[in-house]
């Protein structure tokens, strides 16, 4: 977190006073550097074009400075940094330089500001939260502030990224990030991508790595085929490509930091879906956050930089749109019915195997014909191309070309027989740490559904899960998919297709247009289940292949050691 003399580090600490000293340090290099563009100045003498190229770069590390500074008044979980930064500015502004202001409307497009938790009004329980991650990551970044609705899981969710980005394992630490970059990149996740760059530099990774993959190292470059096809086609998997990269020669990965990979890979192309399912907004200080544009209102001060008013009026929809909260009410109320007599139907008699085989062909059949509408508009983004190759690979679906994709019985291919032991054989810990996000992911409730409590939605939340991985051709043979059609209609599924196979697709009225009396919390809570689900989904294609592939390589070693 190093710009120039000005060092960041200082503002995670939990001391007061090693905060204090890292503050007044960034206070007098920003005063330094805006004495240096003043524009106060009396009779300035004319400047050389090497003048003019030396305080275009000051203004520009003002500005980052600047920008940095407006994250932390209002994003730190430390009020005294909170406050000071707020102070900076102020004091900046006072000098008659222009200042940031935030753009947009809080952490998420979809979710109005109101309804997300402030910084600064959270409970002990919650700052402690805040406080470990903004030390960890140097950041309280909008994912975290989103996924917050539901502690339980960001706290798992924190601490398996800190173990897979900052702990002991196989790869280094920029070689983490820049995976983390590639795996973004390909579902288009800018959002993602400007994080992590910010991070590999600040591990010491090489810049120019990051003008395109063709000048990262050779053993990155060889990662990209298995990237594209776990980002949007992953049942085209096989133990071949696992092999290909395992093969003894000067680019090959190890067993240990492949696994690694492939948990990286998994890890970032889930996040882009949970990312873009929750419309998350860029962070404060990254481009798109903020602007030194002077805002449309005249009454616009300084103090609006801390009380959340941006001169912006609030412009996002209810949850239920258009639709009357009768209405909406009704649809909960037929949806709570329905749950209640397919239990029934559960206790009164059970379909035969051939019959639950047969349903389940059938909604893997249908799931294929779900799709978006293709002139609805999506949230722009950055080009990120330069970071992955053949830019025109992506999501097809299988039945479509004509392709039969085998059904993977989870009583054949489980994580919990297959994936658990492998990850935490070759990189020990972390299928802990997976394993307790996925069943947090699949568990957790609060036994609510929109306005009703006392409810048991685990019929719900299991048709979700076992939805997104009968799309990818995943079955449970205990499991009667005909449930799926009665508890998930068309605006989910639509939904759960978009934000699971084309993430980078998701709109605003997609978000709005299922479970249109249900809380925010509860579409997050939705938006976690689709992003684990997806995760353990593709993570178990790749460690079935990865499985097969172990043996031969193991086999392969014990031959030439003979």
């Amino acid at each position: 977190m190093e710009e120039g003399e000005v060092r960041w580090d200082g503002l995670c600490s939990r001391d007061a006073s090693t905060r204090d000293a890292a503050l007044e340090n960034i206070r007098q290099a920003v005063l330094r550097r805006t004495a240096q563009i003043s524009p106060i100045k009396e009779d300035p003498p004319p400047e050389s074009s090497e003048g003019r190229l030396a305080s275009a770069t000051a203004l520009e590390s003002l500005n980052e400075m600047l920008a940095r500074l407006l994250m932390l008044s209002k994003r730190c979980p430390f009020r005294d940094v909170r406050e000071k930064s707020a102070s900076i500015l102020s004091n900046v502004q006072e000098l008659g330089i222009r200042i940031p202001r935030p753009l947009g409307h809080g952490p998420s497009r979809f979710i109005p500001e109101k309804e997300i938790l402030q910084v600064g009004n959270e409970d002990a329980q919650m700052h402690t939260l805040f406080a470990d991650s903004f030390a960890t990551l140097g950041r309280l970044d909008n994912i975290t502030l989103v996924m917050v609705f539901h502690p339980q899981y960001l706290g798992s969710f924190l601490k398996t990224q800190h173990y897979l980005l900052q702990m002991d394992g196989p790869l280094p630490l920029h070689y983490r990030h820049y995976i983390g970059i590639m795996a973004a990149a390909r579902h288009q996740c800018s959002y993602l991508v400007n994080l992590h760059v910010n991070d590999f530099l600040h591990v010491g990774g090489d810049p120019k790595w990051l003008n395109g993959l063709e000048n990262a190292p050779h053993k990155l470059q060889n990662l990209g085929e298995l990237n594209k096809i776990l980002a949007h086609r992953p049942w085209l998997i096989t133990k071949e490509h696992i092999e290909q990269l395992l093969k003894t020669e000067e680019h090959s990965w190890s067993l240990a930091e492949l696994i690694h990979a492939v948990v990286l890979l998994t890890h970032y192309h889930s996040l882009a879906s949970f990312t873009f399912g929750c419309g998350i907004s860029p962070e404060i200080h990254c481009e798109g956050g903020h602007t030194f544009k002077l805002p449309s209102v005249s009454n616009y001060c300084i103090c609006d930089i801390t009380n959340g008013n941006h001169g912006v009026d609030e412009t996002h929809d209810s949850p239920a749109g258009s639709i009357s909260t009768t209405e909406s009410f009704c649809e909960v109320e037929a949806l709570m019915e329905k749950m209640k007599k397919l239990q029934e139907c559960r206790d009164e008699e059970e379909a035969s195997q051939e019959e639950m085989a047969t349903r389940f062909e059938r909604e893997k059949r249908e799931s294929m014909f779900v799709c978006c509408s293709e002139d609805e508009e999506s949230a722009p983004t950055r080009d990120v191309s330069r970071h992955f190759e053949d830019t025109s690979y992506g999501y097809k679906d299988f039945s479509r070309r004509g392709m039969h994709v085998p059904t993977f019985r989870v009583q054949d291919y489980s994580w919990e027989d297959h994936g658990y032991s492998l990850v935490n054989r070759l990189y020990p810990d972390v299928g802990q740490l997976i394993d307790e996000k996925f069943h947090i992911a699949y568990d957790l409730t609060y036994n609510t559904m929109a306005m009703h409590k006392d409810v048991d939605t685990s019929m719900l939340r299991r048709a979700i899960w076992n939805y997104i991985h009968c799309m990818f051709g995943i079955r449970y043979d205990d499991y009667d998919y005909g449930e799926i059609n009665q508890l998930l209609d068309r605006s989910f599924k639509v939904y759960i297709k978009t934000v699971v196979c084309t993430p980078e697709k998701t709109t605003k009225r997609m978000y709005d247009s299922f479970w249109r009396q249900f809380k925010h919390s509860e579409k997050v809570l939705s938006a976690c289940i689709l992003s684990s689900s997806v995760d353990l989904v593709v993570m178990l294609v790749a460690i079935v292949c990865y499985n097969n592939s172990v043996k031969c390589y193991e086999n392969q070693r014990i031959v030439l050691q003979l």
